[in-house]
């Protein structure tokens, strides 16, 4: 048993003000894997307290002493690629060569972007008889999901301290384990007490409490869109700035001109993390032409992925985080049978040999309809729906026809069609023919997948504020 009851504050481990515990419960298992505290009101006003103490001299230490921590950072971060691994395949269910490799490793690919963006940020132009400057915000809150810890931890944490913020990090109460390993690491790195600061909580405790705190300048949260609006709310009466990345429904548009991978390789997508990614294609839209061999590929490329213990090497997927996303999962998986969606593989209950932890089996469903609940809720699991279209035009209008707007996919090798989707689809990002984005490009979404954008320059700007000052010309 892990006992995590402390929390990181200007530059210590405490203990929490007043005895909390919740336990941090193993996906694969359904077992009890470690305990932690909740904080309350005191925790984090001592949270705040100490990365507001700490801002002006952060906010003033020279860019290149920063950029030193950070790559001080990295190298311990490295050094604990292993514990991190462990955390996350304990806390989320991720198998362990997904812990060790795109999970642990998305923080590893994010750092590396930042510091590289750092190298052509200008922090001040000159702009005729101007001169504009970008200046840390102050003091932020960041409120970080279950689903890619360190992903969105690394997307929060780096480009914050790059600027010269300080910080709380609310990490999800589901998995705090690999936030609490990346709080050593930053103890490590030696970053002055109060830069960073860690508590543990749920939302309705200090994820409230920070969102609506005076002293905090600015909220980033990665969650969904329902904690997101609450958040915003929570915020409005001080006005801070609130950052926002949420849920998704993404489109995956395939024209009967894709390559011949590209519906496999969709279902790859959409499957892997177990489906719990918000930017995962679930939606798959096939021109009516190959859709009757889409749905032969999509079968047997749901029946092929495999399912298995985190504990084990391989390319399987894993649990879902927790009994509350299981039984949801089940309940849409349900929903979608009787509202007639066509089970093409999967369905409802565990796969065949298992009789506990949260696994799910990976379910396709085909003739799927717009007024299906399948198509318009974001499941947040291994599960696809399929979708026929007719001409380019339908296409477009049924991808935008979602309250979302994270990321689009289309397959065409048509390359004047594959821009026009592009351009037409309302989302912060289009993904075309299985080409990822570069290091440092730009994310986030239109609609109720949020605001603000978190990678390379961008996420760097996220947490500056613009001052312009006249009469000063530049040496």
């Amino acid at each position: 048993m892990i006992e995590k009851r402390q929390f990181y504050i200007n530059g210590q481990w405490v203990n929490p003000a007043a005895a909390n515990d919740l336990d941090v419960i193993d996906p694969a298992t359904e077992e009890v894997c470690a305990v932690i505290s909740l904080g309350d009101q005191a925790d984090t006003d001592a949270a705040v307290a100490a990365a507001r103490a700490a801002f002006d001299g952060w906010a003033e230490t020279p860019l290149a002493e920063r950029v030193a921590l950070l790559r001080k950072l990295g190298e311990v971060y490295n050094t604990r690629r292993d514990d991190m691994a462990e955390a996350i395949r304990m806390e989320m269910g991720a198998p362990i060569d997904l812990a060790r490799n795109g999970q642990w490793g998305s923080g590893e690919w994010h750092l590396a972007g930042f510091l590289e963006a750092l190298e052509n940020f200008e922090f001040e132009v000159e702009m005729g008889a101007d001169r504009i400057r970008k200046e840390p915000i102050g003091v932020c809150a960041l409120i970080t999901p279950w689903n890619w810890p360190m992903n969105q931890v690394v997307l929060k944490a780096i480009p914050a301290m790059a600027v010269g913020c300080t910080m709380v990090l609310k990490p999800s109460e589901i998995a705090p384990l690999s936030s609490i390993v990346f709080a050593e690491i930053v103890d490590e790195a030696g970053f002055p007490p109060g830069v960073f600061n860690l508590v543990n909580g749920d939302g309705v405790g200090v994820g409230s409490q920070l969102s609506s705190h005076p002293d905090v300048d600015m909220v980033s949260f990665t969650g969904s869109t329902r904690a997101g609006i609450a958040i915003s709310k929570a915020a409005a009466d001080t006005l801070k700035r609130v950052s926002l990345e949420l849920g998704g429904k993404g489109a995956n548009v395939i024209f009967a001109d894709a390559d011949e991978k590209a519906v496999k390789r969709g279902v790859i997508h959409c499957m892997n993390n177990s489906g719990q990614s918000c930017n995962a294609p679930t939606r798959m839209m096939v021109e009516r032409s190959a859709y009757p061999k889409a749905l032969e590929i999509a079968k047997a490329a749901a029946e092929a992925t495999q399912v298995g213990p985190t504990t084990q090497s391989g390319r399987h997927i894993g649990p879902v985080v927790s009994e509350v996303q299981f039984n949801k999962i089940q309940g849409l998986i349900e929903t979608g049978i009787k509202e007639g969606a066509t089970v093409l593989a999967g369905g409802l209950g565990r796969p065949e040999g298992m009789n506990k932890g949260y696994f799910v089996r990976p379910t396709v469903f085909a003739d799927v309809t717009p007024d299906m609940t399948i198509y318009r809720e974001e499941i947040f699991g291994p599960v696809l729906s399929i979708t026929p279209f007719d001409t380019e035009e339908q296409a477009v209008e049924m991808a935008n026809d979602t309250v979302y707007g994270l990321t689009n996919y289309v397959q065409t090798q048509d390359d004047e069609k594959r821009l026009r989707m592009a351009r037409k689809v309302r989302s912060g990002m289009v993904e075309t023919n299985g080409i990822g984005r570069i290091q440092g490009s730009p994310f986030g979404g239109y609609k109720q997948s949020g605001n603000g954008r978190e990678g390379g320059e961008w996420g760097l700007e996220e947490f500056c504020e613009t001052k312009a000052i006249s009469g000063v010309p530049m040496g």
